[in-house]
């Protein structure tokens, strides 16, 4: 379901300058659309791809079988990990 087909509940007021409503209203032309469709349609791809970039981790090859094997063979506890658990038990305990 997209979003332009689910109940409409929510608005958004913008105010923007003359050529760029006019552009919007030439690109939504183009794309047999009313402005309200294209404008959502544009800014929720946008949305869409500004959290992909923020929200996704892309690693090497390299770097993959390295996370991996971290996973696989995780090292042993080193003191301050030991103590960090410690110092959580504690707080819990609380």
């Amino acid at each position: 379901m997209s979003p332009t087909d689910s109940l409409k509940q929510e608005r958004m007021h913008i105010r923007l300058d003359t050529i760029s409503k006019l552009k919007i209203e030439r690109a939504a032309a183009y794309q047999n659309k009313n402005i309200s469709e294209f404008v959502i349609n544009q800014a929720v791809s946008g949305a869409d791809q500004v959290i992909k970039a923020h929200e996704t981790v892309a690693l090497t090859v390299e770097d993959a079988q390295v996370f991996m094997d971290a996973l696989e063979n995780p090292p042993k506890p080193n003191k301050k990990l030991l103590a960090a658990f410690a110092d959580l038990k504690e707080l819990q305990s609380i």
